[in-house]
């Protein structure tokens, strides 16, 4: 298994008391596999993730990547938050080179590899603009390969639609997805949107209510081979849509 998760509980100090987020999480992930996780609004995904990026500590439990235990942020591990965070003032190209210049690893290798991924995922004539010339799709796509610099080994993908209306949601997530397929990438997705999750999705973790225990898992070997959209078209959608749904909704 690339990455897995042994009975992870992590408790976190908040103004009016300690909160227990996780509880005995277990799950694992193959390699190349783009899995979701869904859950109650407060359940503990986010901490979850953080806790996989290395960000947050467990108080008991394991997460290791590849064999190896994660301690703290690794370039292994790529996380992309909810919101672009590209800085207005830098040029496309700076932006999404900015994590190697900090590590020291703006090498010509380096900077050929991230040229080659603009000009595949169309954002080369775009490497010396400001992030306010490029629409809601294309920032995202900079954040993604921005997140890809380190070529890290696991994908966390924390919400990063959420900002963007339901047409251009519907096209970007379509857009990541075969982003994420073509570079045969691991990856996990924290989302709130159950429509989202089973028209990515190999597999969706579904978690409890805090704190939070992986309820059940969701297979959607059927759907794999389809794109997003075909997939909503697909006549079993509704049916997956409503299986989780029920799950999800019981905790609310």
């Amino acid at each position: 298994m690339l990455i897995e998760i042994q009975h992870a509980s992590l408790t976190y100090q908040a103004d009016d008391g300690e909160v227990e987020a996780l509880r005995d999480i277990s799950l694992e992930m193959e390699e190349g596999e783009l899995c979701s996780i869904v859950g109650p609004s407060g359940c503990g995904k986010s901490t979850l993730l953080g806790a996989i990026a290395g960000l947050e500590r467990l108080d008991g439990g394991s997460i290791t990547l590849d064999g190896e235990p994660v301690t703290g942020p690794s370039p292994r591990i790529g996380l992309m938050p909810q919101r672009d965070q590209l800085f207005e003032w830098r040029t496309i190209l700076d932006n999404v080179m900015l994590g190697l210049q900090v590590r020291r690893q703006d090498t010509p290798e380096n900077r050929t590899r991230i040229l080659t991924l603009l000009e595949r995922y169309g954002l080369k004539d775009f490497a010396h603009k400001r992030p306010a010339q490029l629409s809601g799709g294309m920032r995202q796509r900079c954040a993604l390969i921005h997140t890809l610099a380190f070529d890290p080994r696991i994908l966390l993908l924390d919400e990063p639609f959420s900002a963007l209306d339901y047409q251009t949601r519907l096209a970007v997530s379509a857009d990541i997805h075969a982003i994420l397929r073509r570079e045969q990438l691991t990856a996990l997705l924290v989302t709130h949107d159950i429509a989202e999750a089973v028209s990515m999705s190999d597999r969706i973790f579904i978690l409890s209510r805090r704190p939070a225990v992986v309820k059940k898992v969701h297979d959607l070997t059927e759907l794999s081979g389809l794109t997003p959209l075909q997939r909503r078209d697909h006549p079993s959608f509704h049916t997956h849509f409503n299986a989780v749904w029920k799950e999800v909704d019981l905790h609310v």
